[in-house]
């Protein structure tokens, strides 16, 4: 069994170029700019970036021409994928891209009077429709706690060496 999914959230570094081809097929593409920041002994903060290139497919890329843009901040579920192609020297060429099947546009803070034509939540969800199988991401509701007894995401009680139920909780692990 292989597992192929990436998640990533990010700022957009160009508007969507959006492709039409036979029977109306959309095709966009985008570049996405994920950032690390870290101190180094120095003291220094060092900020690395990565780029991605993003490719949507079908009403996921027409939503995408219409919302978002440049600097918008995004969550992307999708899989890697890498391709070659040949260039106009006649060289063989690699590209890896992120094809992904659910989008979710991030609220960035605004002034008063701007709107964004976003919903309450300050968040768009948008999801791929020929993928039933990828579900929306959910937070917990506001009243949700873990379980204080032993259960583990199982069913089944916590079974230390000894055989008998475990009397530690997520708290007393060391990572």
């Amino acid at each position: 069994m292989s597992i192929n999914k990436v998640i990533l959230v990010g700022n957009v570094g160009k508007d969507p170029v959006v492709r039409y081809f036979d029977k109306g097929v959309a095709k966009a593409t985008f570049p996405l700019a994920t950032s690390e920041t870290y101190t180094n002994q120095q003291g220094e903060t060092i900020t690395s970036t990565e780029w991605h290139n993003i490719v949507l497919w079908r009403a996921l890329a027409e939503v995408a021409e219409k919302t978002v843009k440049k600097g918008a901040q995004i969550y992307i579920v999708g899989k890697i994928k890498t391709r070659s192609y040949v260039d106009k020297d006649g060289n063989n060429k690699y590209i890896t891209e992120i094809l992904a099947d659910t989008l979710l546009l991030l609220d960035k803070k605004q002034g008063a009077g701007a709107s964004s034509g976003q919903s309450d939540t300050g968040k768009n969800e948008l999801q791929d429709k020929r993928s039933p199988s990828v579900n929306a991401v959910n937070e917990p509701n506001a009243g949700y706690h873990a379980a204080s007894d032993n259960s583990n995401d199982f069913g089944g009680e916590g079974i230390d060496n000894g055989g008998s139920a475990t009397s530690q909780n997520e708290d007393d692990l060391p990572f």
